[in-house]
């Protein structure tokens, strides 16, 4: 099973923990892949500095189970791509795709997320808008909501920065079981925040 993570100039360096969690989940289920795809593939500068390699291009990407769109600040650059947005496209055609933070405002202006529920980063440093409120603003034919994971079918969406572990885990229960995603959220000592998370979720939902 491949994942594939959607990485881009201006990344958050904390959205990589969607890598670290699979990374780990592969400990419990050895047959996990996990790829790193950008515009281009090489060097990527993420926010801060911070340089990672992509494995791949859009260009020759392989075919994925899933891929994940990362956030940063550079998500409003890959939001008017044209070869970003066709690709993000031909992905949710084929197959899953998920964001975490504000990756989902790139799903969002490729139009999988339209007429479907999605959430995305809330809070902010003033005087910055939060992209939640930016979203319901820009893209009205999307049910925004102000929960930690939206789930609607082919597409998972998350909550901001350290919402991108929790959203991994949701991601690796519904693809390889509770107790695939139960027994890497125990590795990595994460079981009191994940379940905090998801009474949270329920509560919201409720």
């Amino acid at each position: 099973m491949l994942f594939g993570i959607f990485i881009y100039d201006g990344v958050e360096p904390i959205d990589l923990a969607t890598f670290g969690v699979l990374s780990m989940a592969r400990r419990i289920a050895p047959h996990i892949g996990v790829c790193t795809i950008a515009p281009k593939a090489g060097i990527v500068r993420l926010a801060n500095g911070l340089d990672v390699v992509a494995q791949f291009g859009i260009d020759e990407a392989p075919s994925c189970d899933i891929v994940i769109v990362t956030g940063g600040p550079g998500w409003e650059a890959q939001s008017n791509s044209p070869a970003t947005l066709d690709y993000i496209r031909c992905v949710h055609a084929s197959g899953r795709v998920a964001s975490v933070c504000t990756g989902a405002m790139i799903l969002a202006a490729s139009g999988v997320l339209d007429d479907g529920a999605a959430t995305t980063k809330r809070a902010v440093v003033p005087p910055e808008t939060s992209p939640l409120t930016r979203m319901r603003d820009k893209f009205p034919s999307v049910d925004v909501r102000e929960v930690p994971i939206v789930d609607a079918g082919a597409v998972v969406t998350g909550g901001g920065v350290s919402l991108c572990i929790d959203t991994t885990l949701y991601i690796i229960a519904k693809m390889l079981g509770d107790g695939v995603a139960d027994e890497t959220a125990r590795i990595i000592e994460y079981q009191r925040s994940r379940a905090a998370n998801l009474n949270l979720q329920e509560f919201l939902a409720g």
